[in-house]
Protein backbone atom coordinates (compact mmCIF):
# COMPACT_ATOMS: atom_id res chain seq x y z
CA UNK A 1 0.00 0.00 0.00
CA UNK A 2 1.10 3.60 -0.75
CA UNK A 3 2.47 5.53 1.76
CA UNK A 4 1.32 8.57 0.25
CA UNK A 5 -2.74 8.10 0.36
CA UNK A 6 -4.25 10.74 -1.90
CA UNK A 7 -7.84 10.27 0.15
CA UNK A 8 -5.71 11.19 3.45
CA UNK A 9 -4.07 13.67 2.20
CA UNK A 10 -6.68 15.52 0.16
CA UNK A 11 -8.49 15.18 3.33
CA UNK A 12 -5.67 16.85 5.69
CA UNK A 13 -4.80 19.75 3.07
CA UNK A 14 -8.97 20.71 2.43
CA UNK A 15 -8.84 20.67 6.56
CA UNK A 16 -5.56 22.99 7.03
CA UNK A 17 -7.25 25.31 4.57
CA UNK A 18 -10.29 25.60 6.00
CA UNK A 19 -8.08 26.54 9.22
CA UNK A 20 -5.96 28.80 7.78
CA UNK A 21 -9.18 30.59 6.29
CA UNK A 22 -10.50 30.30 10.17
CA UNK A 23 -7.54 32.10 11.28
CA UNK A 24 -7.31 35.00 8.37
CA UNK A 25 -11.05 35.71 8.88
CA UNK A 26 -9.98 37.20 12.10
CA UNK A 27 -7.10 39.35 10.59
CA UNK A 28 -7.89 42.74 10.17
CA UNK A 29 -6.47 46.64 9.21
CA UNK A 30 -2.25 46.35 10.19
CA UNK A 31 -2.29 43.07 11.37
CA UNK A 32 -1.88 41.95 7.86
CA UNK A 33 1.51 43.35 8.11
CA UNK A 34 3.01 41.67 11.29
CA UNK A 35 6.37 40.57 10.86
CA UNK A 36 6.70 36.93 11.46
CA UNK A 37 9.70 34.59 12.28
CA UNK A 38 10.31 34.28 8.86
CA UNK A 39 12.75 36.65 7.50
CA UNK A 40 11.46 39.56 5.70
CA UNK A 41 7.85 38.20 5.65
CA UNK A 42 4.86 39.46 7.03
CA UNK A 43 1.23 37.86 7.85
CA UNK A 44 0.52 38.69 4.53
CA UNK A 45 3.36 37.63 2.75
CA UNK A 46 3.12 33.83 4.64
CA UNK A 47 -0.28 34.05 2.71
CA UNK A 48 1.47 35.23 -0.13
CA UNK A 49 3.72 32.30 -0.30
CA UNK A 50 1.25 29.76 0.19
CA UNK A 51 -1.28 31.34 -2.92
CA UNK A 52 1.88 31.48 -5.07
CA UNK A 53 2.87 27.44 -4.34
CA UNK A 54 -0.68 26.32 -5.00
CA UNK A 55 -0.94 28.64 -8.46
CA UNK A 56 2.59 27.14 -9.52
CA UNK A 57 0.95 23.87 -8.80
CA UNK A 58 -2.31 24.95 -11.09
CA UNK A 59 0.37 25.74 -13.85
CA UNK A 60 0.27 29.24 -13.19
CA UNK A 61 3.70 31.73 -13.52
CA UNK A 62 4.87 34.23 -10.73
CA UNK A 63 4.46 37.82 -11.72
CA UNK A 64 7.21 40.17 -12.43
CA UNK A 65 9.18 41.68 -9.81
CA UNK A 66 10.91 45.45 -9.52
CA UNK A 67 13.82 43.68 -7.50
CA UNK A 68 16.59 41.04 -7.85
CA UNK A 69 14.99 38.44 -5.44
CA UNK A 70 17.84 36.54 -5.62
CA UNK A 71 19.85 39.56 -3.58
CA UNK A 72 17.59 39.36 -0.79
CA UNK A 73 19.92 38.47 2.37
CA UNK A 74 17.44 35.17 3.02
CA UNK A 75 17.18 33.78 -0.59
CA UNK A 76 19.49 30.91 -0.76
CA UNK A 77 18.31 29.22 -3.87
CA UNK A 78 16.59 28.98 -6.54
CA UNK A 79 13.51 27.64 -4.34
CA UNK A 80 13.53 30.53 -2.30
CA UNK A 81 14.29 32.89 -5.31
CA UNK A 82 10.73 31.84 -6.65
CA UNK A 83 8.60 31.80 -3.46
CA UNK A 84 10.07 35.51 -3.01
CA UNK A 85 8.66 36.66 -6.84
CA UNK A 86 5.19 35.63 -5.73
CA UNK A 87 5.82 37.14 -2.01
CA UNK A 88 7.30 40.34 -3.75
CA UNK A 89 4.81 40.32 -6.90
CA UNK A 90 1.59 40.21 -4.53
CA UNK A 91 2.98 42.94 -2.04
CA UNK A 92 0.71 45.44 -3.63
CA UNK A 93 -2.34 43.59 -2.62
CA UNK A 94 -4.16 44.11 0.54
CA UNK A 95 -5.13 41.95 3.36
CA UNK A 96 -8.11 41.19 2.38
CA UNK A 97 -7.56 40.87 -1.36
CA UNK A 98 -5.11 38.56 -0.06
CA UNK A 99 -7.48 36.59 1.87
CA UNK A 100 -9.85 36.23 -1.68
CA UNK A 101 -6.64 34.83 -3.60
CA UNK A 102 -6.35 32.70 -0.98
CA UNK A 103 -9.55 31.24 -0.94
CA UNK A 104 -10.13 31.29 -4.86
CA UNK A 105 -6.54 29.49 -5.29
CA UNK A 106 -6.86 26.66 -2.51
CA UNK A 107 -11.06 26.02 -3.60
CA UNK A 108 -9.42 25.28 -6.98
CA UNK A 109 -6.78 22.84 -5.67
CA UNK A 110 -9.01 21.43 -3.95
CA UNK A 111 -11.21 20.15 -6.69
CA UNK A 112 -8.19 18.92 -8.81
CA UNK A 113 -6.62 17.42 -5.73
CA UNK A 114 -10.28 15.34 -4.97
CA UNK A 115 -10.28 14.40 -8.71
CA UNK A 116 -6.95 12.59 -8.63
CA UNK A 117 -6.52 9.02 -8.41
CA UNK A 118 -4.27 7.02 -5.95
CA UNK A 119 -2.41 6.27 -9.46
CA UNK A 120 -1.67 10.08 -9.94
CA UNK A 121 -0.18 10.35 -6.19
CA UNK A 122 2.07 7.59 -6.73
CA UNK A 123 3.32 9.17 -10.24
CA UNK A 124 6.85 10.55 -10.50
CA UNK A 125 7.20 14.22 -9.26
CA UNK A 126 9.62 17.00 -8.98
CA UNK A 127 9.21 18.34 -5.16
CA UNK A 128 10.95 20.72 -2.68
CA UNK A 129 13.09 17.55 -1.19
CA UNK A 130 14.08 16.21 -4.71
CA UNK A 131 12.86 13.44 -7.09
CA UNK A 132 9.53 11.72 -5.33
CA UNK A 133 6.03 11.09 -6.15
CA UNK A 134 3.26 13.77 -6.06
CA UNK A 135 1.81 12.00 -2.57
CA UNK A 136 5.49 13.24 -1.30
CA UNK A 137 4.77 16.49 -2.85
CA UNK A 138 1.45 16.83 -1.19
CA UNK A 139 2.50 15.83 2.96
CA UNK A 140 5.23 18.48 2.34
CA UNK A 141 2.37 20.87 1.24
CA UNK A 142 0.23 19.68 4.75
CA UNK A 143 3.57 20.10 6.44
CA UNK A 144 4.25 23.59 5.08
CA UNK A 145 0.59 24.96 5.14
CA UNK A 146 0.75 23.64 9.01
CA UNK A 147 4.01 25.12 10.14
CA UNK A 148 2.48 28.57 8.27
CA UNK A 149 -0.62 28.46 10.20
CA UNK A 150 1.55 28.38 13.38
CA UNK A 151 4.06 31.64 11.87
CA UNK A 152 0.95 33.10 11.74
CA UNK A 153 -0.70 32.65 14.73
CA UNK A 154 2.97 33.14 16.86
CA UNK A 155 3.09 36.28 15.14
CA UNK A 156 -0.15 37.43 15.91
CA UNK A 157 0.09 35.96 19.06
CA UNK A 158 -3.68 33.89 18.57
CA UNK A 159 -4.27 30.65 20.80
CA UNK A 160 -2.38 27.65 19.36
CA UNK A 161 -4.47 26.17 17.25
CA UNK A 162 -4.59 21.83 17.07
CA UNK A 163 -1.23 20.91 17.09
CA UNK A 164 -1.36 17.83 18.10
CA UNK A 165 -4.11 16.79 15.89
CA UNK A 166 -4.25 15.25 12.53
CA UNK A 167 -2.90 17.33 10.13
CA UNK A 168 -0.08 18.05 13.01
CA UNK A 169 0.87 14.43 13.00
CA UNK A 170 0.81 13.55 9.05
CA UNK A 171 2.71 17.10 8.93
CA UNK A 172 5.40 15.67 12.17
CA UNK A 173 5.37 12.94 9.57
CA UNK A 174 7.57 15.23 7.06
CA UNK A 175 9.77 16.23 9.78
CA UNK A 176 10.63 12.55 11.02
CA UNK A 177 11.42 11.69 7.80
CA UNK A 178 14.41 14.27 7.43
CA UNK A 179 16.19 13.80 11.10
CA UNK A 180 18.06 11.15 9.60
CA UNK A 181 19.85 13.71 7.72
CA UNK A 182 19.97 16.22 10.44
CA UNK A 183 21.23 13.74 12.88
CA UNK A 184 24.19 12.05 10.68
CA UNK A 185 24.70 14.84 8.21
CA UNK A 186 23.87 18.41 10.57
CA UNK A 187 24.65 16.81 13.52
CA UNK A 188 27.93 15.30 12.25
CA UNK A 189 26.59 11.93 15.07
CA UNK A 190 29.36 9.47 14.34
CA UNK A 191 29.32 5.95 13.62
CA UNK A 192 27.81 3.84 16.54
CA UNK A 193 25.69 6.49 17.45
CA UNK A 194 22.35 6.19 19.30
CA UNK A 195 19.97 9.52 19.30
CA UNK A 196 16.51 9.57 21.03
CA UNK A 197 14.24 12.58 21.07
CA UNK A 198 11.37 12.62 23.92
CA UNK A 199 9.07 14.88 22.81
CA UNK A 200 6.27 16.22 25.31
CA UNK A 201 3.27 18.87 24.33
CA UNK A 202 0.61 18.29 21.60
CA UNK A 203 2.52 16.02 19.57
CA UNK A 204 4.34 14.09 22.48
CA UNK A 205 6.39 11.01 21.34
CA UNK A 206 9.84 9.48 21.46
CA UNK A 207 11.83 9.52 17.91
CA UNK A 208 14.81 6.86 17.76
CA UNK A 209 17.89 7.76 14.79
CA UNK A 210 20.61 4.73 14.96
CA UNK A 211 24.24 5.84 13.03
CA UNK A 212 25.44 2.75 11.66
CA UNK A 213 27.59 3.83 8.45
CA UNK A 214 24.30 6.09 7.50
CA UNK A 215 21.76 7.89 10.16
CA UNK A 216 18.37 6.44 10.14
CA UNK A 217 14.91 6.69 11.96
CA UNK A 218 14.68 3.24 13.56
CA UNK A 219 11.65 1.61 15.41
CA UNK A 220 13.96 1.05 18.58
CA UNK A 221 17.09 1.57 19.48
CA UNK A 222 19.54 -1.98 19.19
CA UNK A 223 21.20 -0.33 22.73
CA UNK A 224 20.65 2.50 24.70
CA UNK A 225 21.14 5.64 23.89
CA UNK A 226 24.30 7.16 23.58
CA UNK A 227 22.54 10.61 23.53
CA UNK A 228 19.10 12.10 24.33
CA UNK A 229 17.29 15.32 23.83
CA UNK A 230 14.36 15.98 25.02
CA UNK A 231 11.65 19.21 24.99
CA UNK A 232 8.43 20.26 24.16
CA UNK A 233 7.23 19.59 20.76
CA UNK A 234 5.95 22.83 20.07
CA UNK A 235 9.86 24.22 20.31
CA UNK A 236 10.84 20.90 18.54
CA UNK A 237 9.10 22.02 15.35
CA UNK A 238 9.84 25.45 15.18
CA UNK A 239 13.75 24.69 16.10
CA UNK A 240 12.99 22.33 12.63
CA UNK A 241 11.31 24.50 10.38
CA UNK A 242 13.94 27.39 11.33
CA UNK A 243 11.93 29.54 13.19
CA UNK A 244 14.27 30.28 16.23
CA UNK A 245 17.35 28.65 17.12
CA UNK A 246 18.53 26.67 20.28
CA UNK A 247 21.02 29.40 21.79
CA UNK A 248 17.23 31.23 22.43
CA UNK A 249 15.67 28.58 24.19
CA UNK A 250 18.67 27.19 26.44
CA UNK A 251 16.28 26.88 29.39
CA UNK A 252 13.72 24.95 27.51
CA UNK A 253 15.56 21.38 26.19
CA UNK A 254 17.29 18.64 28.47
CA UNK A 255 20.27 16.82 26.83
CA UNK A 256 21.71 13.30 28.45
CA UNK A 257 24.37 11.37 28.00
CA UNK A 258 26.95 12.75 24.88
CA UNK A 259 25.85 15.69 25.31
CA UNK A 260 28.55 17.56 22.72
CA UNK A 261 26.35 15.50 20.11
CA UNK A 262 23.18 16.08 21.30
CA UNK A 263 24.27 20.17 20.98
CA UNK A 264 25.04 19.91 18.18
CA UNK A 265 21.91 17.88 16.64
CA UNK A 266 19.74 20.45 18.50
CA UNK A 267 22.09 23.14 16.74
CA UNK A 268 21.22 22.25 13.56
CA UNK A 269 17.60 20.75 13.32
CA UNK A 270 16.38 23.27 10.72
CA UNK A 271 16.02 21.09 7.78
CA UNK A 272 13.69 23.26 5.79
CA UNK A 273 14.20 25.35 2.53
Amino acid sequence: MSEFLQGRLVDALSEQWAVLDDVLSTVEGDAWLTPTALPGWTVRDVVSHIIGTESLLSGLTPPETAIDVHALPHVRNEIGALNERWVEGLRAHTGQQILTMFREITSTRREVLTAMTQADFDAPAVTPAGPATYGRFMRIRVFDCWMHEHDIRDALGLPGGDEGGSRGDLAFEEITAALGFVVGKLGHAPDGARVTFELSGPLARSIHVEVDGRAAVVPQLSRPATSTVAMDSRLFTRLAGGRTTAAEHASEFELAGDTEVGRRIVDHLAFTI
